[in-house]
């Protein structure tokens, strides 16, 4: 079972670069961010043709998640758990079935800029009730990927120049720390087990040459439940995306699982 994540940064603006990926790479299950559309402006049929089911979390032109499947999906639960009043369309999540079931969750995580300020209230909190959800998750104890953009980088070496970031909200103790409370919770960042070295980044600023320099950050993760690490056989990073056409500012990340 091959996973991807992938910020698009717009579905429709990038459909082309999106449907053509589909047909080539052929993911198992592509989880999608910041598709920016409503559910019934997602463009189904381009990729239902390519014999994915889709099943979509989206909002008017911002935000939005969705979950592409070439196997049986069932179970879909659409929002994060714990704050009714949250409007914004950045989770779902589904059980999906090859030679055995697998819960994937798609996330958007907020980004938090400017710091302080309430929109990095918000991300703290959003991180707070995504580690409650993590904690139910894992309960389970099933094979289970939490993946997407979760907007923190982790570690220095996740960052071609860490101090560049160091009053971002992506990059403050706070937001890593709360990254690390989940891994605490008994989650393994894919990539990390895979390529323990730094390098392997998953954004490009589209401003200042941030491609042609390499002055990327790694921002978009797997973490895997202890049963789905156990099945894990590979996790890559797809840079050579960030340099075709009409590029996303985010590449496709993937994990491999024998499931």
């Amino acid at each position: 079972m091959r996973i991807a994540t992938w910020n698009v940064n717009g579905i429709r603006a990038r459909l082309g670069p999106v449907t053509d990926w589909l047909r080539d790479r052929a993911p198992d299950i592509a989880l999608l961010q910041e598709i920016k559309t409503q559910d019934d402006g997602f463009p189904r049929e381009a990729i239902a043709a390519l014999g994915y089911e889709i099943h979509t979390h989206g909002q008017k032109g911002f935000n939005g998640v969705a979950i592409l499947s070439r196997l049986p999906v069932s179970d879909v639960m659409r929002g994060l758990p714990g704050d009714e009043a949250d409007g914004q369309a950045r989770w779902i999540e589904a059980t999906v079935t090859g030679t055995r079931p697998v819960r994937v969750a798609c996330l958007y995580l907020p980004n938090g800029n400017p710091a302080p300020g309430p929109k990095y209230d918000y991300k703290l909190a959003w991180m707070e009730r995504l580690r409650a959800r993590a904690r139910a998750i894992l309960a389970s104890e099933r094979p289970a990927v939490l993946a997407g953009d979760y907007n923190v980088i982790p570690t220095p070496q996740d960052a071609r120049r860490p101090e560049a970031w160091a009053q971002d909200a992506l990059f403050l103790p706070d937001s890593r720390a709360a990254f690390r409370r989940l891994e605490h919770l008994g989650l393994y960042d894919a990539i990390r087990l895979r390529h323990p070295d730094g390098g392997h980044y998953t954004f490009w600023d589209f401003q200042r040459g941030a491609w042609e320099r390499d002055d990327g950050i790694r921002i978009d993760h797997h973490l895997l439940t202890p049963q789905a690490a156990d099945l894990l056989t590979d996790a890559w990073v797809e840079r050579e995306m960030r340099g075709g056409e009409r590029p996303s500012d985010h590449v496709p990340v993937w994990v491999q699982l024998d499931a």
